[in-house]
């Protein structure tokens, strides 16, 4: 197995002086050096093919090197794993430094003409871990490896994830922070992104007012991954948070458009080039519900709910763009960018819901018309992925009762479809079809069109639990089949009917399908 290593991070940027992997507050550093933790009987359990491809690995998989590498038992010739140093605001509130508490950098590499970051999550301790062990599960690690790759073939901005590797070693976790612990199987994801530098980095060396280190690392970003920005001094600043602004939007956009609910958005888990990074507590919409969290630490607040994603990027986006205020000192090109991105958001979420309802002419009727859906959408519980998707079966020639009836498989409840929501449904559906009549293109286009960005498959709770399940058991072919149906989750693939599926009853309230924990 040969990498083509091409470190820059950990060339680039200043290293902890203190090699000794104690826990500890880290100044003036970019990251601490960190070997990983030697597992006792590792065993690859699944590899993403086309990550590999991606990294120039495919044929390297099955080698014992490559076991070795990305389990954390050996570390890569002439290589030097790190992790990083940063902070946050979790919860809305500032949580001081944070950093990588089980996540270690292994290296870069230069692969088809990219570069990317690999990264063990769960490969052990490191300086940031706080009173934690660095160590991850096979329950979570699962759910993290298939839901980055489930978004990228949604066309969800994302980190990626190489392989799932199990450690041999059994690991102690409440997984419900209630007092029960017990043990469970170890594991750990290579994770692959061009860059996992957080909001949280700029943020923490801010906050310590380490305004050269905080120069540094903008110049390091913009050098490496916003190569287009060519102005200097203040202007450079300005230009790179726009960018990332941009990014950011075009990301939760897309979390809305396919029902993605992140679950923990503080500001460490946001990536400063607008990926959906760290896959913990996250969950589909199942019934469209703008109020739902599937994370157990927010089920009073509703912080990072579905319906406040938007809102919840835009006030971490404020956060960085007080990080970033000491190399630019002046905050009025900064707020002109904040209040775009609002302006922007609303523009871009009518025309994305446009797309989703097959309709070009967007006007007052088309907002109208969606407001009026997200409405009705919550009148009785209605599956999101299944409503959008039978959505173009309506033709233009159908009635409202017609085009209402082939909708119905969405309804959780159809015994609640009786009177008032029947009648405002049936309302919908007329105004529905009297934009659809107004467009020009034929039904089966539009059909296609709507397919194309309302997808079939989605990787819902219950169906990572019954992978997390079988796995258990020393079973991973379930992991293999969602892997390989997630791969094309606009296709019909009609060998895989079953999982084009409501949340089933006995999911509803399970661990694991309906409320997760930060546990992992």
């Amino acid at each position: 197995m040969k990498l083509n290593i091409k470190d820059t991070f950990n060339k680039e940027l200043p290293a902890d002086s203190n090699k000794n992997n104690t826990r500890r507050k880290v100044f003036e550093a970019c990251y601490s050096y960190v070997t990983p933790r030697i597992p006792s009987n590792p065993k690859l359990v699944h590899v993403a093919d086309e990550v590999a491809e991606m990294l120039d690995l495919e044929n390297d998989t099955q080698s014992e090197e490559f076991l070795a590498v990305f389990s954390g038992k050996k570390v890569y010739p002439k290589t030097q794993p790190y992790a990083m140093c940063y902070g946050g605001h979790q919860f809305g509130h500032w949580a001081g430094q944070l950093g990588d508490g089980r996540a270690i950098n292994l290296a870069e590499i230069r692969a088809n003409g990219k570069q990317w970051t690999l990264q063990l999550k769960g490969a052990g301790a490191t300086p940031y871990s706080r009173t934690a062990d660095g160590l991850a599960v096979l329950r979570s690690s699962i759910r993290e490896h298939l839901c980055s790759e489930a978004m990228h073939y949604l066309g969800v901005p994302t980190t990626r994830s190489l392989s799932l590797v199990l450690t041999g070693d059994d690991v102690l976790r409440d997984m419900l922070y209630d007092g029960n612990q017990e043990y469970e199987k170890g594991a750990i994801v290579c994770r692959v992104s061009p860059s996992f530098v957080r909001f949280g980095n700029f943020q923490l060396f801010a906050a310590r007012k380490d305004h050269k280190n905080l120069k540094n690392l903008a110049d390091y970003t913009i050098r490496h991954f916003y190569k287009d920005i060519q102005a200097e001094g203040k202007e450079k600043y300005i230009a790179f948070f726009q960018n990332v602004v941009n990014a950011s939007l075009d990301m939760v956009l897309h979390w809305q458009r396919v029902g993605f609910v992140h679950g923990v958005m503080n500001t460490d888990n946001m990536s400063i080039l607008g990926l959906t990074i760290d896959y913990g507590p996250y969950g589909w919409l199942e019934g469209y519900d703008p109020n739902w969290t599937p994370n157990t630490t927010d089920s009073r607040n509703h912080r990072y709910a579905y319906g406040n994603q938007p809102g919840i990027t835009l006030w971490n986006l404020i956060q960085l763009a007080n990080a970033l205020y000491p190399l630019i000192e002046d905050a009025k090109p900064l707020e002109a960018i904040l209040e775009g991105y609002q302006q922007d958001f609303d523009k871009k979420y009518v025309e994305m819901m446009s797309k989703k309802l097959g309709l070009t002419q967007i006007n007052a009727k088309t907002e109208q018309l969606i407001a009026d859906l997200e409405e009705n959408l919550q009148l009785t519980e209605t599956d999101m992925t299944i409503f959008f998707r039978e959505l173009p079966r309506v033709q233009k020639k159908n009635t409202a009762q017609e085009a209402f009836q082939k909708v119905h498989i969405s309804f959780y409840k159809p015994l609640e479809l009786a009177g008032k929501v029947t009648a405002a449904w049936l309302k919908w559906f007329e105004n529905y079809l009297s934009l659809l009549h107004l467009e020009e293109g034929k039904d089966e286009t539009r059909k296609f069109n709507m397919y194309d960005v309302n997808p079939k498959y989605v990787l819902r709770n219950y169906m990572a639990q019954l992978a997390i399940d079988a796995a258990d058991k020393g079973d991973y072919s379930v992991i293999e089949e969602l892997y390989e149906l997630l791969k094309r989750p606009y296709n019909e693939q009609p060998e895989y009917e079953k999982w084009y599926a409501k949340r089933p009853e006995w999911a509803r309230n399970k661990v694991g399908c309906s409320m997760l924990s930060c546990s992992s």
